[in-house]
């Protein structure tokens, strides 16, 4: 099980690594949000499953810190992206498609 665990901590570590690459390397907030977010929501899970398997006492603390985690993050990250949307943040030209505001439009 140590092993095991190692292995999800490893792979934990590489996915928020890479999440904070996409933060720096992505050309807006939106898409920095969505890597932060996706990554980091990832990343964090399996450094948590890797902690339950190499200290199994401390696996009901770490499941409650993975629902709260699933419930919050991305809940968050929307937050953030639809008020960056409102105070009429700037995209990349790289964006083509907006979906938001595609919905406000069918909305009004």
């Amino acid at each position: 099980m140590d092993i095991i665990g190692a292995i999800l901590l490893l792979g934990g570590a590489s996915f928020l690594f890479l999440g904070s690459l996409g933060l720096i390397r992505m050309p807006d907030v939106y898409n920095r949000i969505q890597a932060g977010t996706k990554a980091t929501t990832l990343g964090t899970l399996l450094v948590l499953l890797g902690t339950a398997l190499i200290q199994p006492q401390w696996s009901l603390k770490l499941l409650l810190i993975g629902v709260f985690l699933l419930f919050t993050n991305p809940l968050s990250s929307q937050v953030l992206a639809n008020a960056a949307h409102r105070s009429k943040v700037r995209k990349s030209e790289l964006t083509s498609i907006d979906d938001l505001e595609a919905d406000r439009e069918q909305q009004s």
